[in-house]
């Protein structure tokens, strides 16, 4: 089975978001197991990075990709991560620059978003990219 951790600072407190996350990691569940892992710190983050054999990073630096794209990075991600990726996403203050350097690093959007929302928008994202890699009819 394929695996994703997104490393992520913060739980998710709101009830709603956190029914959403549920909603994804379920419709994944038969495709792509999903793990979150939250840092408690900076130190702690760039040493769970390190441990890591792939990571992506979402940054307002990184490159714009479209679903498609996406897609296409994500699958050879596992390709060549063993069936296994990393997401890191930034706290308010951002990334910490060995963490950029270390990883692949893609945008969102141009917008920020709260790192609680953007854990939704990636699990959104995940998922579309299967569905697309799938040819199932969701991306239309």
């Amino acid at each position: 089975m394929l695996k994703v951790k997104i490393i992520t600072p913060g739980k998710t407190k709101e009830h709603w978001l956190k029914d959403a996350l549920d909603e994804y990691c379920k419709r994944l569940s038969g495709a792509i197991a999903i793990e979150f892992v939250y840092p408690r710190d900076d130190a702690h983050l760039i040493a769970l990075v390190d441990k890591e054999r792939l990571c992506l990073a979402l940054d307002p630096f990184g490159d714009v990709v479209t679903s498609e794209g996406f897609c296409k990075i994500l699958y050879k991600a596992f390709e060549e991560g063993g069936s296994r990726v990393s997401f890191v996403i930034g706290g308010p203050e951002g990334l910490p620059d060995v963490v950029r350097k270390r990883c692949n690093m893609l945008r969102l959007s141009s917008m920020t978003f709260t790192h609680q929302m953007t854990r939704l928008i990636l699990l959104e994202q995940i998922y579309r990219a299967a569905e697309i890699y799938r040819g199932s009819s969701y991306h239309k």
